[in-house]
């Protein structure tokens, strides 16, 4: 009779394993890898690693079909200290995964490591009822929901494009929204910047605009940024945050959000309008070109209107 000490050396011959640092790493690179948490479910509450899906073990093998539909997926499967794992693992290769590797060590030594680790806080009575419509789209669900919630944005412009970008990131239950512009309203803004009042004018945009968002949506997290964006405050503040927003009116600050946005890593959401025409952009690490790639030099001063 096989003993459990026969078997978790049976699986480590076949299943291979990685540390958190490796994990962490190829996250931060952006691999498509499916993270399985096979831990229970009141486990999984207590703290996981940030884009897991918890199946736990008992109904892995009924479930893993829907949670990863193509066998020949990477994917790195974890418990609280590593042996349930690599048994899961092994059923896993036997089902024909082919790319299955074990988290050495597990959410354990993930956590002890200093790695980030996600906790998700009960949704309250009214935030079920809030977003109650994101609970029917399977692309978001709870679980994105949460992902929302706990995400950080920064937008850079709280004019034309920021207007409807802020209210609909805050609308939608994003977490902490940095909110950036250096200028004041404008009576000349109001025909299209609808985070702002008539009795906005002469305050900044800032001001007005958490005070707006705040009134939408009470979960959301405002931080006014009231100073516009250069080289020697980019890159510190962008690093607090998931993703940032480009809408600024300027050449000089699309160039400069791009590079800094390349040089941290971060992922560069870029929009721009003229008259009746716009665009807007996803320039993603490691994924695709930047924004100077494409547009190796500005335009000369004064050629292309704001």
């Amino acid at each position: 009779m096989k003993t459990l000490k026969d078997m978790l050396a049976e699986a480590r011959q076949v299943v291979p394993e990685e540390g958190p640092e490796e994990l962490s790493r190829r996250l931060r690179a952006g691999e498509q890898i499916a993270v399985i948490d096979v831990r229970d479910p009141d486990e999984y509450r207590d703290g996981h690693i940030e884009g897991a899906t918890n199946i736990s073990r008992g109904f892995l093998e009924f479930r893993i079909g829907a949670a990863v539909t193509d066998p020949k997926t990477p994917m790195v499967v974890y418990c609280q200290s590593g042996l349930r794992s690599v048994l899961a693992a092994k059923s896993l290769r036997e089902l024909g995964y082919t790319t299955v590797v074990n988290l050495k060590g597990g959410f354990q030594k993930w956590a002890q490591s200093g790695l980030p680790v996600v906790k998700d806080a009960p949704l309250t009575t009214d935030q079920i009822q809030r977003y109650s419509r994101h609970f029917l789209l399977s692309q978001i669900g709870e679980k994105g929901q949460r992902a929302l919630l706990r995400s950080k944005v920064l937008l850079i412009g709280a004019g034309g494009l920021g207007s409807p970008t802020a209210l609909y990131l805050a609308a939608a239950g994003v977490g902490t929204i940095g909110l950036m512009d250096g200028d004041v309203v404008d009576l000349t803004n109001l025909q299209r910047q609808i985070l702002h009042t008539t009795a906005d004018v002469g305050k900044p945009k800032v001001e007005s605009g958490a005070r707006s968002l705040r009134a939408l949506n009470p979960d959301v997290n405002v931080i006014p940024l009231p100073m516009r964006i250069d080289v020697d405050n980019v890159l510190d503040i962008i690093k607090d945050y998931d993703l940032i927003v480009d809408g600024s009116d300027n050449f000089d600050t699309r160039y400069l959000v791009n590079d800094a946005c390349y040089l941290a890593g971060k992922t560069n959401v870029h929009g721009s309008i003229f008259q009746f025409e716009g665009m807007a952009t996803v320039f993603a690490p490691n994924e695709g070109p930047c924004y100077r790639c494409l547009y190796p030099t500005p335009p000369p001063p004064g050629l292309v209107p704001s």
